[in-house]
């Protein structure tokens, strides 16, 4: 989980007009000491033949009346910026921008670096004629050339019609990228040039595609929802950098939910073994009695997949009732802990489970109104999901 800060400076604008810039985001609270071992939380982050880090602070290019733009401020020694970030005004400043190095025992094994120059640039976009002197305020956006066999993973933004330096950014290698695809537009300029946010097109627990942080510029008229640029790709099958079980419960005992109860509350949590216990039955298709289902849950259909030829019900005896509202001082969290974006996050998704879900309920007036059958069922699972950015930046 990260904490953010920013140094935003020179505020310019498309027009003349002064342009108020986002506001930096804070954590409440400063993050606190996480227990040590392994590669979590140490800010940087292999994924084969790059280091990664994550850059949450800024310095202020060019804005618009809609989004501003921002590169890197920072960055350590040895990496470099693979592109530039787009923020929109209204929101608080809060995102990242990935920067990369080549890991030194792969320099000599492959025949072609990680990282190269590129080669030039070409406009993309610009809101002046760049033929006049007087540009100098004018915001011009940038795609680097790459050499062949590389690919550009962000466009560069300059205040200006200068052409950036070559330093500005790296391309990568193209068998170390991953596909990316347009997810939700931050600003559409003079309806001529739309900026949009990406993310990668490979996500989930086996999905390898990295998010850079940059920003894709597509015209108005596009119909794809591909990217111009890619993101990086995860080669380090080890995960080094997910949490370990400390770690894992430090991180829930500090960020995990409070869960409140309404005091007329009916049907609680229970331990699922709880559940078990107090009489829950499995039934088959085409079989009139249900099974006790064992404490330990052994004697449930296993094969990972959903065959509608079984479901869990409450007994249908004196238990009924009671097993219907469940048992707090029982109640368990139970969490599933999985890679996210490529390795790079983690997700701690926490479950609680409830032997009953009651009926749904219309208020009327001050009055409320419990709808029959509509909405019961047996056996409801409630989950929160936290996402912790494994750098630790």
């Amino acid at each position: 989980m990260g904490g953010w800060s920013w140094l935003c400076c020179g505020r310019s604008n498309a027009g003349g007009a002064a342009v108020r810039l986002p506001e930096p985001f804070h954590l409440p609270a400063p993050l606190p000491e996480w227990p040590q071992g392994g590669s979590f939380a140490k800010g940087t982050i292999c994924i084969g033949e790059l280091d990664v880090v994550n850059i949450t602070k800024f310095r202020s290019i060019w804005s618009c009346s809609g989004a501003s733009f921002y590169e890197p401020d920072g960055v350590p020694d040895g990496f470099h910026c693979l592109g530039h970030y787009a923020q929109q005004n209204n929101l608080p400043l809060q995102g990242f921008l990935v920067v990369a190095r080549e890991v030194a025992s792969h320099q000599q094994i492959n025949s072609k670096p990680a990282l190269e120059k590129p080669l030039d640039y070409s406009l993309v976009w610009s809101n002046a004629n760049l033929n006049e002197d007087e540009n100098s305020e004018c915001g011009c956006f940038w795609l680097p050339s790459p050499l062949n066999g590389y690919k550009a993973l962000g466009y560069v933004v300059t205040k200006g019609p200068k052409k950036p330096s070559l330093e500005a950014v790296r391309c990568v290698r193209d068998d170390l990228t991953d596909t990316c695809e347009l997810v939700r537009s931050i600003v559409n300029i003079d309806n001529a040039c739309q900026i949009w946010k990406t993310r990668p097109c490979h996500r989930g627990v086996r999905g390898h595609g990295i998010p850079v942080g940059t920003f894709s510029c597509e015209n108005d008229s596009t119909d794809s929802k591909k990217s111009r640029v890619p993101c990086l790709k995860n080669f380090d099958s080890n995960l080094r950098a997910m949490p370990n079980l400390e770690q894992i419960n430090a991180l829930i005992n500090h960020y995990g939910p409070t869960v409140f109860f309404h005091p007329q509350e009916t049907y609680l949590p229970s331990s699922v073994s709880w559940f078990f216990e107090n009489g829950a039955t499995l039934h088959k298709k085409d079989k009139k009695m249900g099974e006790a289902i064992l404490p330990g849950g052994s004697n449930l259909p296993a094969g990972g997949t959903n065959d509608g030829e079984y479901w869990i019900d409450l007994p249908d005896d004196d238990r009924k009732e009671h097993g219907k509202v469940g048992n707090l001082k029982s109640a368990e969290l139970y969490a599933h802990v999985k890679p996210a974006h490529g390795g790079t996050f983690t997700d701690i998704a926490m479950w609680v489970f409830c032997p009953f879900n009651g009926p749904a309920t219309i208020k009327v007036s001050f009055a409320s109104f419990a709808l029959q059958k509509v909405g019961r069922h047996i056996g409801d699972w409630e989950h929160f999901t936290l996402r912790v950015n494994r750098h630790g930046a």
